[in-house]
């Protein structure tokens, strides 16, 4: 008897590692429709693509989100873009934290989180701190599957320039072959490969909460542009 198809949902698909996320779910067949939440038309169109268009800051009031059996949450901004320590807060752990509870509440099964390398809920880091309590919050809705992925140095194209990330990459690279054993998940990652494993966790046969560390398999390199659907 053939696997029933299941139904997704991404959030931050127009981000860097929601971008190539998407991209591979609309090639993914197991799925029969992929629910894109966007906070503006994204002009991609595909058979199986439904896009809602929404104020994540008001995501209680939405009665229109689809029930489905899996959940992509790609959401996620910088200090510096959201312009204060409140605004990042806000999305990288009030907006996260209410779809997590409204699609737990819709009956979705599986929650797939990109967090952040460092994530704790008691670091000294802001940023990490901030992660890490999102992690522990999600953590809290009794998700049957709860994969949490925490890339290090993400690399790929980005929409915006980021100076950091700039200087950083070629450094990265050159001390990648030097990082291995416990290092290894330090190393830079490709945003496509974060993708890959996300879709390959969402269908391992598992319980409870699960963290991964796709640094440690991935390579720094990868696409340089988008691909097609």
């Amino acid at each position: 008897m053939a696997r029933q198809a299941r139904n997704a949902l991404i959030a931050g698909a127009s981000g860097l590692v929601g971008s190539f996320c998407l991209q591979r779910l609309l090639r993914d067949e197991r799925y029969n429709n992929i629910h894109s939440l966007v906070r503006r038309p994204s002009g991609i169109t595909h058979p199986r693509l439904i896009e809602h268009v929404l104020d994540f800051g008001s995501l209680e009031k939405e009665s229109t989100l689809p029930a489905v059996d899996d959940v992509y949450c790609c959401l996620g901004t910088t200090i510096s873009k959201a312009g204060s320590r409140e605004a990042f807060e806000k999305v990288d752990h009030d907006y996260v934290l209410k779809l997590a509870q409204i699609t737990r509440l819709g009956g979705a099964q599986r929650f797939l989180l990109v967090s952040s390398l460092g994530a704790d809920p008691v670091s000294g880091v802001f940023y990490n701190r901030v992660k890490g309590a999102t992690e522990l919050d999600i953590q809290q809705l009794d998700f049957p599957a709860l994969h949490i992925f925490r890339p290090s140095l993400l690399t790929g194209p980005r929409k915006e320039f980021r100076l950091g990330e700039r200087l950083a990459i070629p450094v990265a690279s050159l001390l990648r072959p030097l990082m291995r054993g416990g290092l290894a998940r330090y190393r830079a990652v490709h945003a496509d490969h974060v993708a890959e494993c996300m879709i390959e966790a969402a269908f391992v046969d598992m319980v409870g909460v699960e963290i991964h560390y796709p640094s440690e398999t991935g390579s720094g390199s990868g696409p340089t542009s988008l691909d097609s659907f």
